[in-house]
């Protein structure tokens, strides 16, 4: 019973100590994350589900300065003001305005890509990978809300630099969407106007305005 007791106790220790670490590193990430100006990033998105015999792969990129970003991907632009996101498809000559909104409470947009995990997940430190030179620490999120579309979330970061590099979400469905980042960088000088919407440069397209 002892040895019982014993084991069980360190189990949880372990357990804890595990936590605790998750959560101290995705502070440190939290607070480099805030100290920047802007953040510009170029990633590869990955989208599969091996029993739907889907496999996507594409590559993108976003600004992001406080709430508001620019979003370049599959050939559409979108673009949120602060207030307004304004999806523009060359392809279509269209462009859509509408608030921005996060209808299944569990999707991650980018002005939340690199803060999302603050809040709604229990975590704990994984498995550290030493990818291509750079060793990659995982911490593991798993939702508290059980109706959650997402099973489980592993988010990479830079051990030395305190970056997400890479972000991969296990879906209920068997979906998995992977997110790795291929180039970050931080404080650049921006137009003042990136992040807004220009409406005469679009004359000739379709407005579509959902409010």
């Amino acid at each position: 019973m002892k040895k019982f007791i014993t084991l069980a106790l360190l189990t949880l220790s372990i357990s804890a100590f595990a936590q605790n670490n998750g959560k101290a590193l995705l502070n440190e990430v939290s607070e480099k994350v805030k100290s920047y100006n802007n953040i510009s990033i170029d990633f590869k998105y990955t989208l599969e589900n091996i029993s739907e015999n889907v496999k996507q792969e594409t590559k993108g990129d976003v600004i992001m300065q406080g709430d508001k970003y620019r979003l370049n991907i599959l050939g559409v632009t979108r673009l949120f003001d602060g207030n307004k996101l304004y999806s523009i498809s060359p392809e279509d000559e269209e462009v859509t305005i509408s608030a921005e909104t996060d209808d299944d409470g569990s999707a991650i947009t980018p002005s939340k890509m690199l803060s999302f995990y603050e809040e709604g997940y229990t975590y704990k430190l994984d498995i550290e990978q030493n990818i291509n030179g750079r060793k990659i620490q995982y911490v593991k999120l798993i939702p508290i809300d059980s109706n959650s579309e997402i099973k489980t979330i592993h988010l990479g970061v830079d051990s030395k630099t305190k970056n997400i590099y890479n972000l991969i979400q296990l879906g209920k469905n068997g979906t998995k969407t992977t997110l790795t980042v291929n180039s970050f960088k931080t404080n650049t000088p921006l137009s003042k106007t990136l992040f807004t919407f220009d409406s005469t440069k679009y004359s000739d397209y379709y407005i579509n305005n959902l409010d």
